[in-house]
């Protein structure tokens, strides 16, 4: 009988080529992850992710599901798959759930923090798990920017020029900027992302923290829905999948938000959906 898992997966991005299992033996985080779980389940197992990661970005909370024919426990699932893993990616929860759950599909949200470092020299810690800033950021302009994006836009001026959504609109949820210390974390939550959107928007308001930029530029590049006048893509380093929302019926396993080198932020002002 077929049964299917979820799982929560936690990876450093920062030695493979994306999430997505690739040709020609090009390290991804997929392929490691369906290897691991087909010596446990002794067959060949396929995942599907919630949301695909680029090249070099991290997921503290990534959520994924597959078939099984295999009975094994959830223990055997979490720390069995992680006996088979490389040391930057762990199975951090797992659970049986229903045959209609699908990581993707069944998503309601889905959530990205991006860490900015702010120091006058470049870590050595953390060198690609955060992106350095030399440059003093305004937190309160770059936090009225990031307010500038919340809700249902085009967001054509965001997209990488080779994204491959039949779309260009998204819902933005939620959208805050906190300094937490010597971080500055861009934590986004939407119904769904396009292509190097978030990098992007990242490029954008550390340009006008910096004071490069007028506050108004935020709404002038999101008008132009031209991704020439967006400004630079930011570095893929201190991207983080975080979070994916889904009905409670699922009962999905919910992890603490990552990446969890943070502090805590007060999580009140966040109303999830029924």
């Amino acid at each position: 009988m077929t049964k299917k898992v979820v799982l929560v997966v936690e990876y450093n991005g920062s030695a493979y080529k994306g999430w997505q299992a690739q040709k020609f033996d090009v390290p991804s985080v997929q392929e490691k992850l369906e290897k691991a779980l087909s010596v446990i389940a002794n067959h060949t197992v396929k995942v599907v992710c919630a949301g695909r990661t680029d090249s070099g970005v991290h997921a503290s909370a990534q959520v994924v599901h597959f078939e099984t024919q295999a009975e094994r426990n959830e223990r055997s699932w979490t720390l069995g798959v992680n006996t088979y893993l490389p040391e930057d990616i762990s199975v951090v929860a797992a659970r049986h759930v229903d045959d209609d759950f699908h990581a993707r599909f069944s998503a309601l949200s889905r959530r990205y923090r991006y860490v900015i470092y702010q120091a006058d020299f470049c870590p050595a810690i953390l060198a690609k798990g955060v992106t350095w800033s030399y440059k003093s950021l305004d937190v309160n302009v770059m936090r009225q920017a990031a307010a500038t994006f919340i809700g249902t836009h085009d967001f054509t001026s965001f997209r990488a020029v080779g994204c491959q959504a039949k779309t260009p609109v998204r819902t933005i949820l939620n959208f805050d900027v906190h300094q937490l210390g010597q971080y500055i974390v861009l934590d986004v939550r939407a119904n769904a992302f396009l292509h190097h959107m978030i990098r992007n928007f990242a490029g954008v308001l550390m340009t006008i923290g910096a004071g490069e930029q007028p506050l108004e530029w935020a709404q002038q590049v999101l008008d132009a829905k031209d991704r020439t006048k967006g400004g630079i893509t930011a570095s893929p380093y201190g991207l983080y999948f975080v979070d994916a929302e889904y009905p409670k019926h699922f009962n999905v396993p919910v992890c603490k938000l990552g990446p969890h080198f943070l502090p805590f932020v007060d999580e009140s002002c966040y109303e999830l959906s029924s």
